[in-house]
């Protein structure tokens, strides 16, 4: 994330390779800066962000409003571990859990291994854009990445069946005037058929 000052505005540049988005709360600012950036290098303008990195973008400009969603590369994830026709878990891991160094194995089939890896890997993936509550699970199972056993593997499992029960969970960004006056709170609502938590 890149961030300058231009005529007062405050204009934000997020990179990645040769991806770029822009903001900006001045349009002018932004539309001139791009004509320059555009002007100066071999490149394209794509019009507003609706994907990003695998996430999805739904911007309601006059509600003040952006829902971020990764709905797709979840339910890529359950098809390509074979989990779309799980039955869904309520929870991200089984109540009273424990992993540990244990229930590793010190020379793990190559191919389970691999399965391990790429679950925890997708996991990370959500975690790091519009799943911070997979956090804790995540953090708990890539503590196994090098030596996993067959209990590290059940809990990613179980992990995938709750994702598939909420696979379509989003971020809403919501413009409040004045700040919440509670510390935490987490809603689930139904915004234009999308299913979302709001974290104030």
């Amino acid at each position: 994330m890149w961030c300058a000052k231009i005529d007062g505005h405050t204009l934000l540049i997020a990179a990645h390779i040769d991806d770029f988005i822009l903001a900006c709360v001045d349009r002018n600012t932004l539309d001139a800066f791009r004509t320059k950036l555009l002007a100066r290098f071999d490149d394209t303008y794509e019009g507003a962000v609706h994907t990003y990195l695998g996430c999805e973008v739904e911007r309601d400009i006059p509600a003040g409003r952006a829902l971020l969603s990764q709905r797709h590369f979840a339910e890529d994830v359950l098809r390509t571990f074979e989990m779309w026709d799980c039955i869904p878990a309520l929870t991200p891991m089984k109540p009273g859990t424990r992993l540990t160094k244990e229930q590793s194995n010190s020379s793990p089939d190559p191919a389970f291994h691999r399965r391990y890896r790429g679950i925890v890997g997708s996991l990370g993936y959500l975690v790091n854009m519009t799943r911070p509550d997979l956090s804790w699970s995540y953090s708990e199972l890539s503590k196994y990445v090098q030596y996993s056993g067959q209990a590290h593997m059940d809990a990613a499992l179980h992990v995938l069946r709750y994702l598939r029960g909420t696979y379509d969970q989003a971020i809403l960004d919501q413009h409040v005037d004045t700040l919440a006056d509670t510390l935490c709170l987490t809603l689930r609502v139904d915004y234009k058929g999308w299913d979302y938590v709001v974290i104030s």
